[in-house]
């Protein structure tokens, strides 16, 4: 999805994901399309990927501006608790995705969550 449909101009939640209390901080826009990670190919990176070639990378990143933070942290917890939220793909059991499509639906109630 980084590679082939986030564009300039897209906007998306900025969520924490490998934290102890996972969950969306706020808006961001994407400010330039997606690009190779380097940290890939650096030894001395704890995010080195042997595996990944230069040709063929990996590991992708877009750059983002930050557009507005939420007045609440949106947690994981408070995403499942509320059911209009139930057929998100990020919700679903078994997903480990952390950027995923929202659906205007979700977009607008998690916005009203986050006090936007």
């Amino acid at each position: 999805m980084m590679r082939d449909q986030m564009a300039v101009g897209d906007v998306g939640f900025f969520y924490h994901s490998s934290c102890p209390v996972p969950g969306i901080a706020g808006i961001v826009k994407i400010v330039k399309e997606a690009y190779p990670d380097h940290t890939q190919f650096d030894p001395s990176s704890e995010y080195f990927d042997a595996g990944s070639k230069r040709e063929e990378p990996r590991w992708l990143m877009v750059d983002v501006k930050w557009e507005a933070d939420f007045k609440t942290f949106v947690t994981l917890d408070m995403l499942r608790a509320e059911p209009k939220l139930a057929d998100m793909l990020i919700l679903r059991r078994g997903n480990r995705l952390s950027i995923t499509e929202v659906e205007p639906k979700h977009w607008d109630l998690i916005c009203k969550l986050g006090g936007l």
